[in-house]
C-alpha cells in the first residue's frame, strides 16, 4: 500500500526508477516542480540559502489582529502583495461579548487602509477561498494557518507563524535553507468508498512518527494523479501538514486546467511536471488500489489504522485511547470512559461532523448524499453536522439538490466556518466520541476542558465512512462495506457571492482610513531584550509531545487572541494549569530585578547570587526569565501565541530534545525566545535554575555547541541550531517588533 525510500532516487517522468549512471545529479535536481517554483521566487544568490517572496498572503481572524498590530508597530505602510483577511475561525460571536466582531471590524478597516482583501463571515473557510480565487500554477502563498496547502493547484503553500507574514508585509523575505524534496508517486485508482482522508491518513500514519516528511516538500507525481479529481487531490493535499511537511505541490494536467477554467481563472493554469529524469531526496510510493478505509484514533492524526484492522481488536485500541484520555483529564470529575461505546455489534459513536477545508468540499457532500440516500437518521442516533467549505460549494449543493438530500436524511447543513475543526462549535458532551472529517483530533481540540472535569475524544475518518456509520445508526462502518451507486455530479462555480460581498481594496487603498479598535484589542507589551547573561528558572517539564494546542488552546480562548495579556492566561491551561502562576512569579521577580529592587523569592535570590559569583558580574548584567522543557515541542498549528504567550509571561527560552516543526521554531525566534536543543536529554525538574553566560555571543555563534550551567549540579551541552543573520539579530533585540522598530530610528 505504501513504501518509503530514504535516500536519493532518480525518477523518470512516469515515476519509475531510473539508473543514476551518467546522470548529472545537480542538473537532475533542477528538474523537480518544487525546485523550479522555489527558483522563481528566490531573491538571494544560488539555491542553498533561500530568500523567498510570496505571491500572496492569507490570515484567519484568530490571528490577523495580532499580525496587523505587530506589522503596524514595526512600520507597516501598505500591503506589498495581496493579503487576504478571512473571517472563518472566530466566526461565531458568542464568547466575550463584542470582541470577536470587534476584530472583524478592525480587519475590514486594515484591508481598506493598507490595500487588502476582506472575506466576511460565513462566505468561505480561508483555504477554500484561496483555492477558488487566488491559487495558480507556479505560485507561492504564505499563510498564518498551518494548513496553508494549495499544492493540488500547482501552488506551494506554506503555513507559518504571524512573524513570517509580518516580514513579508514589511518587504522582507522568507529565509531558509533549501529544503529536501520528496517524490510521492501515486499509482492505481482508489476503490469506491475510499476517500481522500483515507489516502492522507495512510500517508501520515507511515511518516509522522519517524519524521520522514519533517520540514520537507512533498511532490506528487505518477500515473495515479490522473485518476484523482481535483477535490480528491485537494483533500489529500491539505492533510500533508499533519505529516510535518513544509509544503507540497502536485503535477498539473487537463483536470487542473478545467478546474481553474470553471472558476474563471484558466489564465492561472500552467503545465507543471518534472523536467526529464529528476533527482529527489527520497521517495514515497502509494498504491491507491490497496488503500483501505482508515480511521485516526485519539489523539493525533498519525494514530492511523484501517477500520477493518480496528474491528479485529477494538478493545485494544479503545483501552489505549481511554487510558491516554484519563491521563490527560487527570483526577477531576468521573473517570473518562470509552469502552461503553463498544456494544455487541461494534463501536457506536455519539456525533459526526464533516467540515471545513478538508471535509467540506463538494464531492464529499455528493458522496455522502449517495450513501445516505433513502435513509433517515434516528432521533437518538448520532448528530450529523456538515459545513461546506464555501458558500459557493453550498450554493451548488443546493442547486443540484445535494443539500436537500442531506437535510432530508437528517443532516444539519450550516454555513462555511472552521469552528468544528478547532473547538469553537459542536463540542461533544463529556465522555462522548465524535467522528470527524476535519484536519486534527488533538487532545481537547474539540472543545472539552479537562480542568473543568470534561473530556471527549475524536476519531478522524473520511466523509464517506462517516456517512456509512451514520446510516448504520452510529455503528462504525467503513464506506467500502456498503454497495452504493455513486453518481457523477458536475460542478459549476458562481463567483457572484465573492464579487458582491468580498471587499477587495487591492490597488485602491485608503491610507487616511481610521482604524476602529474594540476594547479587547491591545498593543503588544514591551518586550525586554537580553542583557549580558541569562538566568532561567524552569517553569514546566513535559514528557512526550507538547503541542501548540496545549501551549495555547483552541475553543473560547481564541476570542482573546487580540489581547496579549488575556490570551496568555490560557497558556498550557489543559496540560499544566499551574504553569501560568509559576511563570508569572518569575516575571514579577524579573521586573523587580530590572527596577533595581530585591527579588521576593528566596530561591531566586540565591540563584542570582550563584550566577553573580560564578560570572563575577553584577545583578544588573543578568536577564531573569522562565523556560519550559520538553521532549518534543511545537507539533501542530502555526499559531504564534504558542510562543508569544510565553514571552508575555516572562519566558526567554524553550529547552527541547527536538522541535516538531520549523514554524514553531520560527515563532520562538520571532518572539525573542531561545530555541535550545539539548545534545542529550538532561534530567531536569520544575524549579531548577539554568544559566547561559554571554547569551548574545551564544546567539551570534548559533549552530555551535555551548554549555548550559545548572545550579547545584553538573551542566549539559546544547545548541541553538543554525540561524540566519537576521534571526540572530531578532533574538538579540528581544523580538521581531524591537528589531524592526530600531531599524526605523
Amino acid at each position: 500500500m505504501i513504501r518509503l525510500t530514504d535516500h536519493n532516487v532518480f525518477l523518470n517522468l512516469d515515476g519509475t526508477l531510473c539508473s543514476d549512471s551518467g546522470i548529472d545529479e545537480a542538473q537532475a535536481r533542477r528538474g523537480s516542480i518544487a525546485w523550479r517554483i522555489l527558483k522563481a521566487h528566490q531573491e538571494g544568490e544560488g539555491m542553498q540559502h533561500l530568500k523567498l517572496r510570496f505571491d500572496a498572503l492569507v490570515s484567519p481572524d484568530n490571528n490577523y489582529v495580532s499580525i496587523l498590530q505587530t506589522a503596524r508597530a514595526s512600520g507597516l505602510k501598505r500591503f506589498p502583495v495581496p493579503y487576504v483577511l478571512s473571517n472563518c475561525h472566530n466566526t461565531i460571536c458568542g464568547v466575550g461579548g463584542t470582541i470577536n466582531e470587534d476584530d472583524h471590524v478592525f480587519g475590514l478597516d486594515n484591508a481598506r487602509k493598507y490595500g487588502g482583501v476582506y472575506v466576511p463571515r460565513y462566505r468561505a473557510v480561508l483555504h477554500q477561498y484561496m483555492r477558488e480565487m487566488m491559487a495558480g500554477c507556479g505560485k507561492m502563498i504564505l499563510g498564518s494557518d498551518s494548513h496553508t496547502r494549495y499544492g493540488a493547484i500547482g501552488t506551494m503553500g506554506i503555513g507559518e507563524g504571524g512573524g513570517e507574514v509580518v516580514k513579508q508585509l514589511l518587504g522582507r523575505t522568507y529565509d531558509l535553507d533549501m529544503p529536501k524534496i520528496l517524490a510521492i508517486v501515486l499509482r492505481g485508482k482508489p476503490r469506491d468508498g475510499v476517500g481522500p482522508m483515507d489516502v492522507a491518513l495512510t500517508l501520515i500514519g507511515a511518516t509522522f512518527s519517524n519524521g520522514f516528511c519533517k520540514n520537507k516538500v512533498l511532490e506528487f507525481i505518477g500515473p495515479g494523479v490522473e485518476a484523482l479529481s481535483m477535490d480528491y487531490r485537494m483533500g489529500v493535499d491539505v492533510m500533508t501538514t499533519e505529516s510535518a511537511a513544509l509544503s507540497s505541490v502536485w503535477r498539473t494536467d487537463e483536470k487542473t486546467r478545467a478546474w481553474l477554467g470553471c472558476h474563471g481563472r484558466e489564465d492561472a493554469y500552467a503545465r507543471l511536471e518534472p523536467d526529464g529524469v529528476t533527482c529527489y531526496d527520497g521517495l514515497i510510493e502509494i498504491n491507491l488500489d490497496s488503500v483501505e478505509c482508515m480511521m485516526a484514533l485519539p489523539y493525533h492524526p498519525s494514530n492511523a489504522v484501517s477500520i477493518c484492522e480496528f474491528k479485529k481488536n477494538p478493545v485494544k485500541y479503545l483501552r489505549e485511547a481511554e487510558e491516554q484520555g484519563q491521563k490527560i483529564k487527570g483526577s477531576k470529575g468521573e473517570a473518562f470512559h470509552l469502552m461503553d461505546k463498544l456494544l455487541e455489534d461494534g463501536l457506536h459513536v455519539d456525533q459526526a461532523l464533516v467540515s471545513g477545508c478538508a471535509g467540506g468540499m463538494y464531492e464529499n457532500l455528493c458522496a455522502m448524499a449517495d450513501i445516505l440516500a433513502g435513509g433517515a437518521l434516528p432521533a437518538e442516533g448520532p448528530f450529523l453536522g456538515i459545513n461546506p467549505a464555501s458558500q459557493s460549494v453550498f450554493l451548488e449543493a443546493m442547486r443540484k439538490g445535494i443539500a436537500g438530500q442531506l437535510i432530508a436524511s437528517g443532516a444539519v447543513v450550516r454555513p462555511a466556518m472552521c469552528g468544528p475543526c478547532f473547538g469553537v462549535s459542536d463540542t461533544p458532551a463529556d465522555n462522548q466520541l465524535s467522528i470527524r472529517h476535519v484536519t486534527r483530533n488533538y487532545p481537547n481540540r474539540e472543545g472539552s476542558k479537562p480542568g473543568n472535569g470534561q473530556m471527549a475524544a475524536v476519531i478522524l475518518m473520511d466523509a464517506r465512512s462517516i456517512a456509512a456509520t451514520v446510516r448504520n445508526g452510529g455503528r462504525l462502518t467503513a464506506a467500502d462495506e456498503l454497495r452504493v451507486d455513486y453518481q457523477a455530479h458536475e460542478y459549476s462555480f458562481d463567483a457572484s457571492i465573492y464579487h458582491n460581498q468580498v471587499s477587495d481594496y487591492r490597488g485602491k487603498l485608503q491610507a487616511e482610513a481610521m482604524l476602529r479598535m474594540g476594547p479587547n484589542i491591545a498593543p503588544w507589551p514591551k518586550m525586554q531584550r537580553y542583557k549580558k547573561h541569562l538566568l532561567l528558572r524552569i517553569a514546566g517539564v513535559y514528557d512526550g509531545s507538547l503541542t501548540t494546542d496545549e501551549l495555547v488552546p483552541s475553543g473560547d480562548a481564541t476570542a482573546y487572541r487580540s489581547n496579549p495579556e488575556k490570551i496568555s492566561e490560557y497558556t498550557l491551561i489543559s496540560r499544566d494549569p499551574q504553569y501560568r502562576a509559576r511563570a508569572k512569579a518569575v516575571r514579577s521577580d524579573a521586573l523587580r530585578l530590572g527596577n533595581g529592587q530585591e527579588m521576593t523569592d528566596q530561591k531566586a535570590k540565591e540563584a542570582l547570587e550563584w550566577a553573580c559569583r560564578l560570572l563575577c558580574c553584577k545583578a544588573d548584567e543578568i536577564t531573569y526569565g522562565s523556560v519550559i522543557v520538553g521532549d518534543q515541542v511545537g507539533d501542530g498549528s502555526s499559531r504564534e501565541q504558542a510562543a508569544s504567550n510565553q514571552k508575555v509571561l516572562g519566558g526567554f527560552a524553550n529547552l527541547a530534545c527536538e522541535y516538531a516543526t520549523k514554524r514553531y521554531r520560527s515563532n520562538l525566534i520571532n518572539w525573542g525566545i531561545l530555541p535550545i536543543v539539548m545534545q542529550q536529554k538532561a534530567e531536569l525538574e520544575e524549579g531548577v535554575f539554568l544559566l547561559i553566560p554571554d547569551v548574545c555571543a551564544v546567539i551570534d555563534e548559533a549552530g555551535e555547541t555551548f554549555e548550559v550551567k545548572v545550579s547545584g549540579r553538573e551542566g549539559f551541552k546544547a545548541s541553538l541550531g543554525q540561524m540566519t543573520r537576521e534571526e540572530k539579530d531578532i533574538l538579540k533585540s528581544g523580538c521581531l517588533i524591537n528589531y524592526y522598530r530600531q531599524q526605523m530610528m
